[in-house]
């Protein structure tokens, strides 16, 4: 299941508070931030999709993520990649280091990172 914009950008203040009442989550938004009632829509939708979970503390509710920030934006990016590259991670990558202004260094470090990855898959 996906997030809206408005409901991913709650999820990012979330992922960044760790938890948070409404007023902390508001807080995070800069101006002009919006309604509290479209937050709590929202946080409610995301609930019931099952992103964020809340403990109700008096007549306040504390909310906190249900999915870590690295699970949503690999399967973020998995789905991107299906829908956008024919589901060819080397097509992503061809995009990614050919239409992007990656300096040297990124390039070296990127590089890096798939060498390393492939050492850990011979052992």
């Amino acid at each position: 299941m996906k997030l809206t914009n408005a409901e991913e950008q709650i999820m990012k203040y979330l992922w960044k508070l760790g938890k948070g009442y409404m007023k902390n989550i508001l807080d995070e938004f800069p101006e002009p931030k919006p309604a509290t009632t479209t937050v709590a829509t929202l946080l409610k939708r995301m609930t019931e999709k099952g992103f964020v979970g809340y403990k109700q503390r008096g007549s306040n509710r504390e909310y906190f993520p249900l999915v870590r920030k690295s699970d949503y934006s690999a399967r973020h990016l998995e789905l991107m990649i299906k829908d956008f590259f024919n589901d060819s991670a080397a097509q992503f990558a061809s995009f990614f280091t050919n239409e992007t202004r990656l300096s040297r260094s990124e390039l070296e470090e990127i590089k890096r990172l798939v060498e390393e990855k492939l050492k850990d898959k011979n052992n």
